[in-house]
């Protein structure tokens, strides 16, 4: 079973153009666990423009079903608060100071002394790690090397091309690093870009994906179909 986790970041960007709390985002959090998300997902930023800190240690403390909390491990500010909340899972990304959303993975072999000393942080506190990885075979095997549980295939390189029309060209270099994470004994998690149009036919093609994290897309989705009906139509793509 290939779990849906809802990343409920946008609800916090709409909140906070207008400050107040509407939305609000714990809600949103157990909303998504109510409508039948197996999980949620946040990523704070340093500079809090979304999920704030706060939000975090809120979400933590009523949250029913697996928490991933994702975000660059560079910011120590970032990995005290994994260590204090102990989510089910954090997600490490690469992600530049006030980059605007992650575009891009690690690199595994130039940072790998780096990811085993930091991965070790967190497995030591219990908390399963998964590292943001391009579709590379190298970077997948220097992946495996560093210790940590899973790898969350970076897919905008895929929704680009399936857009596009190009849907064999697109989900290829997937699968072959699905395939090589798999021989690896990595867990498999994916997300960035899938959406109700490209969802089904990667989870066809990688049928032991084991999380896909979805946040814009679903919430504008939600816009038009409702929350609930959004997450449900997600759970299905997923069958």
């Amino acid at each position: 079973m290939t779990k849906l986790s809802v990343n409920i970041n946008k609800f916090a960007t709409i909140r906070n153009s207008r400050g107040g709390n509407n939305p609000d985002v714990v809600k949103a959090a157990v909303d998504a666990e109510r409508f039948g998300a197996n999980g949620v997902t946040v990523h704070p930023r340093p500079d809090e423009r979304h999920i704030r800190y706060d939000d975090v240690r809120a979400i933590r403390k009523i949250i029913t079903t697996e928490f991933n909390i994702e975000g660059n491990p560079t910011e120590e500010k970032f990995v005290d608060l994994v260590l204090e909340t102990k989510p089910h899972q954090v997600t490490l990304v690469p992600d530049a100071l006030g980059q605007l959303t992650s575009d891009h993975g690690w690199d595994t072999i130039k940072h790998k002394q780096y990811l085993i000393d930091i991965i070790a942080v967190f497995k030591k506190a219990g908390i399963r790690v998964s590292i943001f990885v391009d579709p590379v075979i190298e970077m997948v095997e220097g992946a495996a090397l560093t210790g940590t549980d899973r790898i969350e295939l970076y897919t905008e390189g895929y929704a680009v091309q399936y857009a596009n029309g190009e849907r064999v060209n697109a989900i290829n270099p997937y699968i072959v690093a699905a395939e090589k994470a798999k021989e690896l004994k990595l867990g498999i998690n994916a997300g960035h870009d899938l959406d109700l149009k490209n969802l089904k036919y990667f989870k066809q093609h990688i049928s032991w994906l084991d999380e896909v994290s979805i946040g814009h897309a679903l919430v504008c989705d939600a816009l038009y179909l409702g929350y609930e009906n959004a997450i449900q139509m997600y759970q299905r793509q997923l069958q």
